[in-house]
């Protein structure tokens, strides 16, 4: 998908890196052409200045992406959401992040939440990395309680998991 996404800016590198910092903060682009979290009107500038463009090149992002159904579709559909990672530690949750073999494989985060479970520990929050968008995806898992060591050393031993890092 990300891959279709690009190709429609091929010939546009200002307004590719306007998309990829639209994807990376989940802000979408509302029908009038405003970028937005939630109902939060992102002001051009700042996305300009993220993307180390000129603020126009905002405007022509957007209007590529509204004259196109396909990327108005996933714009406008896009969402952000609270990743409890970084306050994870203020909370007393735990966090493990685990850096998978094969981020395509299937059935990892089933084999790492089952581990987790036999600890009688609960996940709280479970978010990965899509392959399409990071070179080196993770696997981030908030639990209910702090991470033991021999946890730790339980998802090492597994075979879909290549490393192992707590928060």
């Amino acid at each position: 998908m990300w891959s279709e996404v690009l190709a429609r800016f091929s010939k546009f590198p200002a307004q590719a890196r306007v998309a990829e910092v639209l994807l990376e903060h989940g802000f979408q682009v509302n029908s009038a052409g405003a970028v937005v979290a939630g109902s939060i009107r992102i002001p051009d500038t700042e996305i300009a200045r993220e993307a180390k463009v000129d603020r126009r090149a905002v405007d022509e992002t957007t209007a590529t992406i509204l004259s196109d159904e396909m990327l108005k579709n996933f714009f406008s559909n896009i969402k952000t959401f609270v990743f409890l990672r970084d306050v994870a530690p203020v909370l007393g949750l735990g966090v493990i992040i685990i850096t998978p073999q094969d981020a395509s494989q299937i059935g990892i985060i089933e084999e790492v939440a089952q581990t987790i479970a036999e600890y009688g520990m609960s996940v709280r929050q479970a978010v990965t990395d899509d392959s399409y968008f990071s070179e080196d995806p993770k696997l981030t898992i908030i639990c209910d309680t702090r991470i033991p060591g021999a946890l730790i050393d339980k998802v090492l031993r597994l075979a879909s998991v290549k490393g192992v890092s707590i928060f």
